[in-house]
């Protein structure tokens, strides 16, 4: 007898990850969805024993649907499999009804050992049989790269959540490659505001290199300071070491997010502050020359319950790219 699973996240690449990830043991029958909406619909029509689900996604997020799994009388379990494992996340997924938790990329380890504690030992296969066979998407280069920003992405999150006690919201990362006109149009849609703080970081690592900026609205670092309560007499000071902070917290926990996947140790240089309370066309006129075209992770992190919202662009010359395509091959193989 098979065991049905279905399996929800926006990522090709993480859809065909955790499905090769269930053990055959499991004789899995699995169904894909690409969000939430997606897999309500695959929820109410067929029967489902096990559901992985992602928690960043378009049309409705992970939490979302463990919401709506609980207003609609959905009793499946759920394991929620995320990037995002910043601790308030995990119990804000366990309160909504998850029984468990995985960190992306999974571990095949720690998910035997869930599904030895959550399948049935009456619906365990007795023997070894021949798995139900379905269809495995199809992995595209920028599936894998989106991927990988997502997991690097929950990495710099995590850091900034455990540094200032607050729940960071994750979203969808933007990855695209720009010419320089292009960068700097992207440039000046991240600005919601005339002026912004800026902080600009170079890093290497193995003939990969690139800059990191990280923009601040003049709302965000007033809120910044109030959060962390910094002292009127050295506002100054501390405005500008709050800076450098958010900047080496975020660049250094997503390059080491993106280090592991990859197998590369990154260095990244001290923080320069590019300017406080300046225009974006000032943050623009500093990144001039430094490119001609540039791969670039793009994601805006909003902290809950306040309205500081940070920018960090990463920035990979296009020199780079051959270089981490060959590091992220293990991803893109049709395995």
């Amino acid at each position: 007898m098979s065991y049905p699973v279905l399996i929800c996240d926006d990522s090709t690449l993480a859809r065909k990850q955790m499905a090769r990830s269930v053990p055959t043991s499991l004789n899995a029958d699995i169904t894909f969805a690409v969000h939430g909406l997606d897999a309500l619909e695959q929820l109410e029509s067929s029967s489902f024993k096990l559901m992985f689900l992602d928690l960043t996604m378009p049309e409705l997020d992970g939490y979302g649907t463990l919401e709506e799994m609980s207003k609609r009388g959905i009793d499946v379990p759920v394991v929620v499999v995320s990037g995002d494992f910043q601790p308030k996340a995990k119990a804000r997924v366990l309160e909504l009804g998850a029984k468990a938790f995985i960190q992306k990329p999974v571990n095949k380890d720690a998910l035997n050992e869930i599904l030895r504690e959550l399948v049935e030992p009456e619906d365990k296969p007795q023997t070894i049989v021949t798995p139900v066979s379905y269809e495995m998407p199809r992995v595209k280069r920028r599936d894998t790269y989106m991927e990988v920003a997502n997991v690097s992405i929950g990495h710099a999150a995590d850091a900034l959540a455990r540094h200032f006690d607050v729940f960071v919201h994750l979203p969808l990362p933007n990855v695209n490659i720009f010419e320089l006109s292009e960068l700097h149009m992207a440039l000046r849609d991240l600005a919601d505001n005339d002026q912004v703080s800026g902080v600009c970081q170079g890093f290497s690592g193995e003939g990969i290199a690139g800059e990191a900026l990280v923009l601040l609205s003049d709302s965000s670092v007033s809120d910044l300071k109030k959060l962390m309560k910094v002292p009127t007499e050295s506002e100054e000071l501390e405005e500008l070491e709050l800076l450098m902070d958010v900047s080496n917290i975020l660049v250094g926990s997503f390059l080491n997010g993106l280090g592991k996947q990859a197998e590369v140790r990154f260095f990244q240089s001290s923080p320069v502050l590019l300017g406080r309370y300046i225009s974006i066309d000032s943050v623009i006129e500093n990144t001039t020359g430094s490119f001609n075209k540039t791969m670039t992770f793009e994601v805006s992190y909003k902290i809950d319950q306040t309205t500081i919202a940070c920018d960090l662009l990463f920035m990979f010359v296009d020199e780079s790219l051959p270089i981490l395509d060959n590091k992220l091959s293990y991803l893109m193989e049709d395995f």
